[in-house]
């Protein structure tokens, strides 16, 4: 049972999603209205999925994402936004976040996204990832620039995966070996590249030109 953490600070918009969540299974173990509220809910029950609206009072999206992530790198966090190209979402995802959703979004895309970014995917679309790469260059700020020589042969397939949206499981299976060791093998990864978390290694790997997104 996945248990999901729903931020936003609209309670018909939480009401309607909790009902559509619970119908399908998963488990709702808390709502919060604000930033503030969704850090202290998160650290408190350490939701496999964390729904984070982008514009609330007292506390945005996007500065609890990054407080909560800052508390628990491992934290999965999916933007909920009304717009494709809202640039909150970019800094979020540049935080850490796992990708984004829309607002309008038909009910299978919502629970498609949560069962992916359960499961260890990170939600980066061509798009999306070359925008974050552009903010990236335009603010002078840089992803790690270890070249990626230092990986083998096998943790450059991973790392190649990983970014192409493949869950650890998947990547177990096509790689014939336990899910157990690609756990391990993306923390020695993260390690060489000095990277955090799942979606900056996905970026790194677009622009390193390991994998693309097409």
């Amino acid at each position: 049972m996945i248990r999901v953490l729903l931020v936003d600070d609209h309670a018909l918009f939480r009401q309607g999603i909790r009902s559509l969540l619970e119908s399908e299974g998963m488990r709702v173990i808390g709502e919060a209205s604000n930033g503030r509220e969704a850090i202290r809910y998160a650290a408190d029950t350490h939701p496999d999925v964390i729904l984070m609206d982008i514009q609330m009072p007292e506390l945005d999206g996007v500065k609890a994402t990054q407080s909560i992530l800052e508390i628990d790198p491992k934290a999965k966090v999916i933007m909920i936004t009304m717009y494709r190209q809202d640039r909150y979402v970019f800094e979020a995802v540049k935080a850490g976040a796992r990708g984004y959703i829309l607002k309008d979004a038909d009910a299978a895309t919502l629970l498609d996204a949560i069962n992916r970014v359960a499961s260890g995917e990170a939600l980066l679309d061509a798009d999306m990832a070359q925008n974050v790469l552009d903010d990236f260059r335009d603010k002078r700020e840089e992803l790690p620039s270890e070249k990626h020589a230092d990986l083998n042969e096998r943790e450059t397939m991973i790392l190649k995966l990983l970014a192409q949206g493949f869950s650890n499981q998947d990547i177990a299976l096509r790689l014939d070996i336990s899910e157990k060791t690609v756990r391990n093998r993306l923390s020695e990864i993260f390690t060489k590249l000095q990277l955090n978390n799942r979606t900056q290694a996905a970026l790194y790997a677009i622009r390193e030109g390991i994998a693309n997104l097409e």
